[in-house]
C-alpha cells in the first residue's frame, strides 16, 4: 500500500474539464456543502472568489493544487468514504463554472478499505477552514 492515502481522487475526464476551467479562470477549488441548490454535487469555483468557512474540511488536493473542501456536516457522513470527482452530461447547478459547457461534476464514492482507514486514523486530522484563518 502507498505510504500516503488520498481522501479524494479525480477521473481523467474530470481532469480535462478542470484543466480547461483553470486555463480560462485561474486557480480553482471544489466545495461540497450537502445543502440545497445541488449541494450534493461538488461545485467548482475560482479559488479567489470563494470563502471557505471555519468548519469546512479540506479533503485533499487534486491536480494543479486544486483544493477539495467539504462542509463539516457532510464530512461526518462521508469520512469513511473516498470520493472521486467525475463529470456527467447535462447541466448541474448554475453556480458551478462547468455548467455552461453542458456537463456537471459529480462524485462517485467507495468505502475506505480497513488499511486506508487505519492509515488515516494514524495521521493528523484533516485541515479545516479555521486552520486557514489562523
Amino acid at each position: 500500500m502507498q505510504d500516503r492515502v488520498h481522501r479524494v481522487a479525480i477521473t481523467d475526464r474530470a481532469r480535462i474539464v478542470l484543466r480547461r476551467l483553470i486555463e480560462q479562470n485561474g486557480p480553482m477549488l471544489f466545495h461540497q456543502s450537502g445543502g440545497c441548490c445541488d449541494g450534493s454535487s461538488p461545485m467548482c469555483f475560482p479559488a479567489r472568489d470563494f470563502r471557505i468557512g471555519g468548519a469546512d474540511v479540506l479533503l485533499g488536493r487534486l491536480p494543479w493544487h486544486t483544493e477539495f473542501w467539504i462542509s463539516s456536516d457532510q464530512y461526518e457522513l462521508w469520512k469513511h468514504t473516498r470520493p472521486t470527482v467525475d463529470v456527467a452530461s447535462g447541466r448541474g447547478s448554475g453556480f458551478s463554472l462547468e455548467a455552461p459547457d453542458g456537463v456537471r461534476f459529480v462524485v462517485r464514492s467507495r468505502l475506505l478499505t480497513s488499511e486506508e482507514s487505519a492509515a488515516l486514523a494514524a495521521g493528523p486530522p484533516p485541515h479545516t477552514g479555521a486552520d486557514r484563518m489562523a
